[in-house]
């Protein structure tokens, strides 16, 4: 009897899942990038015209104060194809309660003096690194980009300028700093070797402190070395850049207990920020993480000292201790990004570069003639009453110019000027497709590995725009990708850049051929 029921109830589901499908059939709806295939509908495709162009960039949004930036850049990249860059890096500086220079269990009596010195101070930015196999001994640097065996220019302020949480023009509003922002200077340069020739090395993983009395005798000899975990026995590199220990005695030590140092707020107005300020015309470019989860691996100024207790007096020494104290770079951040004006000749490339470089504007479907509000080449598609399958960008690399540094990923984005303001939007695939990649854009090699294209899937949004649920087609723009770009829900798209990478690609012309930039679109029609 059971065997029975079942036996009958399953022919009843296979029946009803039946006509199901035939139901569908019936009423057939668009289902994104899934390819239709039955006896009731052809597949075919067609490629549709496009035109791509240069966008140079002027600035980007380049601080944390709204938003959490992942990488802050700070170097040179310097290469002939694309506009030479110049990053530097402006923070404000945390400090802890309760600063003092000696511990609150040591007494100093009637008859002895207490004398601090410092031993070095520097400022600490460990690199971001990778072991290259299970059994590597060491890092390998990681995000580093340019020429490394050539170092730039590099110079340390104090910043005069303060950084504001909220807008000054309108106080309502969270405040914003973009990549070409001005920072005045306070004084001279704090680095103690002006010029300071900076260069990335993966051997920089040990750092030797010598601790001196009063009397410039050698104490102790510290070493100071950073893992990635407690667990782990292999040290990281960091790079450290020399501060000069008089100004920072005076600047730090000296005003401890001071109304300077009362609290954070008041130490913001009292010392607003350091500029980490790089020049020159050859080097390379490192992406810093300031938001290491082992704070002990984030940027920050090291002071390290030793105080002295010597009988009053005299030059007699009663006590030696060290001490040191940490300044993390933990609060609000601006990358500042000084590029090389640089004007494109108009022929078959478009150039994409990272930071404050350089995007394309792809124009997708062409003019509006007749002025109705929708591109003429839309209204001509419509009328075909196509079920779009897949709708797919693809640009092709210029393998002829150096490809060492192209972006593993490019991003497409909305962007509308027709109010006299850009306003940026998500393409509706980055968020309605996220959870199969949503629009791509990853990078595709050939079959001799070399890296060949770029594809973007927008099928969403060009099957929207051709059976009439949406009228809005602005501009399209690519950019290099960023981990803050694509989205699971939010509309809204933040153009921060943080990725200097750059790559040189074929637009629309003829004359690349093949490799010309082109919309496929894939669709099923209903059979006759």
């Amino acid at each position: 009897m059971k065997k029975h029921i079942i036996r009958v109830s399953y022919v009843a589901i296979l029946i009803g899942f039946i006509s199901i499908i035939i139901s569908c059939e019936k009423d057939f709806t668009d289902i994104g990038s899934n390819v239709i295939s039955n006896t009731k509908f052809d597949l075919d495709g067609v490629f549709v015209d496009i035109e791509v162009e240069n966008s140079p960039l002027e600035k980007v949004q380049s601080d944390n104060i709204s938003r959490q930036l992942n990488q802050y850049l700070l170097g040179v990249y310097a290469n002939p194809n694309y506009e030479k860059i110049e990053a530097s890096i402006i923070s404000q500086i945390s400090i802890a309660n309760d600063l003092k220079v000696f511990k609150d269990t040591l007494t100093i009596k009637s008859n002895q003096t207490l004398i601090t010195t410092i031993d070095t101070v520097f400022i600490k930015i460990p690199y971001q690194v990778r072991l290259a196999n299970a059994t590597d001994k060491s890092y390998q640097l990681d995000s580093v980009f340019g020429d490394a065996s050539k170092s730039f220019n590099l110079n340390v302020f104090r910043s005069n300028t303060y950084i504001n949480t909220f807008n000054p023009s309108d106080p309502t509003k969270i405040n914003s700093y973009f990549s070409d922002a001005t920072f005045q200077k306070s004084g001279s340069e704090l680095n103690a070797q002006v010029n300071f020739p900076f260069k990335p090395s993966k051997a920089d993983t040990l750092f030797v402190i010598t601790r001196r009395n009063s009397n410039n005798e050698t104490y102790r000899k510290d070493s100071l070395r950073f893992t990635i975990s407690t667990a782990s026995t292999i040290p990281v590199p960091f790079a450290r850049i020399p501060l000069k220990e008089d100004i920072f005695k005076n600047l730090f030590l000296d005003k401890y207990g001071s109304a300077e140092f009362a609290s954070q707020r008041a130490f913001n107005d009292y010392f607003r920020g350091i500029i980490i300020e790089a020049t020159g015309s050859e080097g390379s470019l490192t992406s810093f993480s300031f938001d290491n989860a082992n704070t002990l691996l984030r940027p920050s100024i090291e002071v390290y000292y030793t105080n002295t207790v010597i009988q009053t007096g005299t030059s007699i020494i009663d006590t030696v201790f060290s001490s040191n104290d940490s300044f993390s770079m933990n609060g609000f951040k601006i990358n500042k990004f000084k590029m090389e004006d640089r004007i494109y000749p108009s022929n078959n490339e478009i150039k994409i570069q990272g930071a404050a470089g350089s995007e394309a504007t792809i124009n997708l479907f062409g003019a509006d003639f007749d002025n109705n509000g929708v591109a003429d080449k839309i209204e001509e598609l419509r009328a075909n009453n196509w079920l779009i399958n897949d709708a797919t960008l693809t640009f092709y690399i210029n393998q002829a110019i150096d490809t060492s540094f192209a972006p593993d990923r490019l991003y497409i984005y909305k962007s509308d000027k027709s109010s006299g303001t850009e306003v940026t939007s998500q393409v509706k695939d980055a968020f309605s497709e996220a959870s199969f990649g949503g629009i791509s854009g990853f990078l595709v090699r050939d079959s001799n590995g070399r890296k060949e294209k770029y594809q973007f899937k927008i099928t969403d949004y060009v099957s929207d725009l051709l059976n009439g649920t949406t009228n809005y087609s602005p501009t399209l723009k690519i950019k290099t990708y960023n981990t803050s770009d694509n989205s699971e829900n939010d509309s809204i798209f933040r153009n921060f850049s943080w990725n200097p990478k750059a790559v040189t690609l074929f637009n629309h012309s003829p004359s690349n051929g093949a490799k010309k930039a082109t919309l496929k679109i894939s669709y099923s029609v209903r059979k006759n």
